[in-house]
């Protein structure tokens, strides 16, 4: 019976993208990938109670005594092979403490974005700064200690120092034949998927149209985005574009569907080729998803002029005519682009998307029929995470710089709401620093009668000034479990945080003052007492107006997004909504939804 190791050992030995690490078919002397695991061999991983160290000759040296199974296993092996697919291991480089841990950061990240094994401890959250830019930032400031053991070499860092091989082995170049022949089997078995689709909606497409000349082009010509259009289904019904009322082009990212109108009048194939780009683009991104709070049309506007721009920059087909492109918008984000044309919204809703005038192209509807959507999340993430790698390994060209860093935003997992509004009370509730006090004897000084020992103390200004107010809707729209969930969450931060005290106001109609209430009853025993309208604005002027509230007390406001009037708030600010909820205006503070 094999063990995990072995089981993990076959696994990796057995991936494609390693394949040109593990077999020389060309040259000779060229070394390859060898794996070194006697238990009794006395190697520094295994004393540095790590599982797995890699050689710039491309030697692995595994503890097999460490305990794991085949999941962590599978990670540890191929983070190591990764360290050297990515030029991590060459000989020549400085292998210190700070660019050991920013590479096992790079290397993480990659593998939590394609799920290869399990990592032995928390990757979910790790930032897309370059390994180059967090190696010159550690050397200067450390390395933070959440980032200094995220390799496999325990104690130790994962990258040996040896003498380099006497012939390159272009470790990098041959990672690259590895990636590029995945994508080309993913595309394959992704296609395959695509026509059994077409096949069962009875949709089989002609080969001979524009449309479809243009994707597959995607497919066999454009590696960033071959996965997708080898997913995607181009629904050219004339029916269903007009009832849809669409002019050009829209799609479903549930579905995987483009719906295209085939009377668009779009002229040649390139044309074609920046349309589908375009509405990949809007699926693969999540843009249907990200809008939140935000006018689901001005987003939509916003996102096709990120689109546009980036697809005018690749040289990607040939923009139609009555494009929203705009140079002076060209390198800002969508958010920041929504930001921008928000202030001229009589202009705007004139504007025409691919779809038409005064509608957005990312359709959030169902579409037609009854069926079940297509769970694409994943597939998405994963796509446009291979096909960048893909594009880079053959050297295409550049990439805009917001279309990268989206694609690297995208394959980390989102953090739940909880998680962000902890990090909320980190950045503007600050923790009660404590201090030491001869004048308050230590617990311990009982064991050391004749040694003075100094008592640990919260200096008492210190304690009034750190709160925080809370502005509680308590019409009759509230949902309890909302107020509860919330109510939970403030209270287990604020005592993380040692806040004795917020300042509670619950309000509808009018504002009901509860003074400071100690935050471990703000979730068992405040008492709602409105039930009438819901007007948040007396409330939140009451917390800028009262004497003993501190002028930067950041207020946290928990509404269901029933809310007559636009609030006008002057200081830090965070909304706590229900999940799908949506807010009459536009919030300048963080929304988090409770789910």
């Amino acid at each position: 019976m094999k063990t995990p190791y072995e089981d993990a050992l076959v696994a990796v030995r057995g991936l494609r993208i390693f394949s040109e690490l593990f077999r020389d078919s060309s040259v000779s002397d060229r070394p390859v990938v060898r794996i070194h695991d006697d238990p009794d061999a006395g190697y520094a991983v295994a004393s540095a109670r790590g599982w797995a160290q890699v050689f710039p000759d491309g030697v692995i040296e595994v503890n097999r005594k460490m305990p794991g199974d085949a999941g962590v296993w599978f990670w540890a092996l191929t983070h190591c092979v990764l360290h050297l697919g990515f030029g991590h291991v060459d000989g020549r480089r400085r292998l210190d403490r700070a660019y050991t841990a920013a590479c096992c950061l790079a290397v993480s990240r990659y593998q939590e974005a394609l799920g290869l094994g399990t990592a032995p401890f928390d990757v979910s959250d790790l930032p897309a700064t370059p390994e180059a830019t967090l190696t010159e930032r550690w050397r200067a400031s450390g390395v933070p200690a959440e980032f200094a053991t995220l390799g496999a070499g325990g104690a130790i860092a994962d990258l040996g120092s040896a003498t380099p091989p006497a012939t390159d082995p272009k470790w990098g170049d041959r990672f690259s034949i590895g990636i590029a022949a995945q994508a080309a089997d993913a595309v394959r078995s992704a296609l395959d998927q695509s026509d059994k689709l077409r096949f069962e909606r009875g949709a089989a497409p002609d080969p001979n149209t524009q449309w479809e000349r243009a994707r597959r082009w995607f497919v066999s010509s454009y590696p960033l985005l071959a996965a997708l259009a080898s997913r995607f289904t181009i629904v050219a019904d004339l029916d269903l574009a007009r009832r849809l009322r669409i002019s050009v082009a829209a799609v479903d990212a549930e579905r995987a569907e483009i719906y295209i109108n085939p009377l668009a009048g779009l002229t040649n194939d390139e044309q074609w080729r920046f349309v589908l780009a375009h509405e990949m683009l809007h699926a693969a991104l999540r843009h249907g998803d990200r809008a939140g709070t935000r006018d689901a049309y001005l987003w939509n506007v916003a996102c096709d002029y990120v689109i546009n721009g980036w697809l005018v920059e690749m040289g990607v087909g040939a923009p139609p005519d009555g494009l929203l492109y705009d140079t002076a918008l060209q390198g800002l984000s969508a958010e920041a682009v929504y930001d921008l044309i928000a202030r001229d919204l009589r202009r705007l809703r004139r504007l025409a998307t691919l779809r038409g005038r005064g509608l957005g192209d990312i359709l959030t509807e169902p579409t037609r029929g009854v069926g079940d959507p297509v769970a694409l999340d994943d597939f998405y993430r994963r796509a446009l995470t291979l096909g960048l790698s893909n594009h880079e390994s053959q050297h295409r060209g550049l990439l805009p710089a917001g279309l990268v860093d989206e694609i690297a935003v995208l394959s980390q997992p989102p953090l739940p709401w909880d998680a962000k509004l902890a990090r909320w009370f980190e950045e503007f509730v600050p923790a009660v620093e404590k201090r030491r006090s001869y004048a308050r004897p230590s617990r311990r000084q009982s064991s050391t009668p004749d040694i003075p020992r100094p008592g640990w103390y919260r200096p008492e200004e210190r304690d009034r000034r750190v709160t925080f107010g809370v502005v509680l809707d308590t019409s009759g729209s509230m949902d309890a479990e909302l107020i509860g969930k919330a109510l939970g969450a403030i209270a287990s931060y604020a005592l993380a945080r040692d806040v004795p005290a917020a300042r509670v106001v619950f309000c509808d109609a009018v504002a009901y003052d509860a003074g400071y209430v100690p935050v471990e009853t703000i979730a068992g025993r405040v008492r709602v007492r409105g039930r009438g309208g819901t007007a948040l604005q007396p409330a939140v002027t009451l917390l800028e107006t009262v004497d003993d509230f501190p002028a930067d007390g950041p207020i946290l406001i928990i509404t269901d997004g029933y809310i007559e009037n636009t609030l006008r708030i002057r200081r830090e600010h965070a909304y706590l909504i229900p999940a799908g909820a949506r807010l009459p205006f536009t919030p300048r503070g963080p929304v988090f939804e409770v789910r």
